[in-house]
This record gives structure tokens, C-alpha cells and sequence, in this order.
């Protein structure tokens, strides 16, 4: 068996760019930072940023271009694939993160729109994926019935 898959939690280092393949299915392409930390061997704490390409398609794509702005956190999980093209004679190599499943991630209070009316939700590619993943923070966006419930009307 082989197995292709990436999680990510990182935030969002430039806005989505939205574009339309001819199919008329939408497309995002952003970027996404993640951070380590780790101690060098002198007992520093040092820190180092990987930056990842990742790519969305069709309401996945929409959504992540309609709520997500820079500096934004989110969770994404996916497959790599490397594309190659040539320009100049010269082969050019690109490996970027499918989006089969996000998350908008918790943003601990910072920037426009956190709190309990802040637009939460999850999207998951047409092809399907596993079940949404529990991120911190994600209790917020559970809304509770006002009324109590009767345990009469409970119909078992």
C-alpha cells in the first residue's frame, strides 16, 4: 500500500489567487508558513519557517478565497504533487499541497473576524476525504439550542 498525505497548520502568507480553468472550476492557489522550533546544539532555541505552495479546486477553492486573507491560520490536509513544465529550455519543477480537506483555523483572537460571529466551517473536495479533524478552538462554532429539551419529546 501506498500513501500520499499531508496535514498542515500554518497561516496563510499571501492572499488565495482565484482563477478559472476552462471547465469553468475554480481555482486557489496561496501559500501557506508553518513554523518549528527546535534547540540548536548549543542550547539556543531557534526557529525556522517552511513555506508551502498549496492548490484547491472547486468549492473548497471558492471558500478558502472567500474567508481567507494573509496572515490567516488554517488547517489543510492533502496529497503532494509535483508539476513540471519547461520555459526557456529550461525544466522547471513545482510540488504543491492538493486540498482534499481544510479547515479555517483558530486565530486566538487576533484580526478581523474572530470571535463566537466569526465565519467557521470546513469543505471537502468533490472526490471525497476523510472525516473533519478536530482543531483547537473548533468548540466556538457549536451552537446550542436556546430552549431546554423536554426529555419527553425525545421520541426513543
Amino acid at each position: 500500500m501506498y500513501l500520499n498525505k499531508v496535514q498542515l497548520y500554518g497561516n496563510l502568507t499571501r492572499d488565495p489567487e482565484i482563477k478559472a480553468l476552462p471547465s469553468g472550476q475554480q481555482v486557489a492557489n496561496f501559500a501557506i508558513a508553518t513554523n518549528r522550533s527546535f534547540k540548536n546544539k548549543e542550547g539556543q532555541r531557534q526557529e525556522q519557517t517552511e513555506f508551502h505552495n498549496v492548490v484547491a479546486f472547486g468549492r473548497t477553492a471558492e471558500v478558502i478565497g472567500q474567508y481567507l486573507k494573509k496572515g490567516r491560520p488554517i488547517f489543510v490536509e492533502g496529497r503532494l504533487q509535483t508539476r513540471t513544465w519547461e520555459a526557456e529550455g529550461k525544466k522547471n519543477y513545482r510540488t504543491e499541497v492538493i486540498v482534499e480537506n481544510f479547515q479555517f483555523g483558530a486565530d486566538g483572537g487576533r484580526g478581523e473576524g474572530s470571535g463566537a460571529g466569526a465565519p467557521r466551517a470546513s469543505a471537502q473536495a468533490p472526490t471525497g476525504g476523510s472525516d473533519d479533524m478536530d482543531m483547537p478552538g473548533a468548540s466556538d462554532s457549536i451552537q446550542y439550542p436556546d430552549e431546554e429539551i423536554n426529555p419527553e419529546d425525545i421520541p426513543f
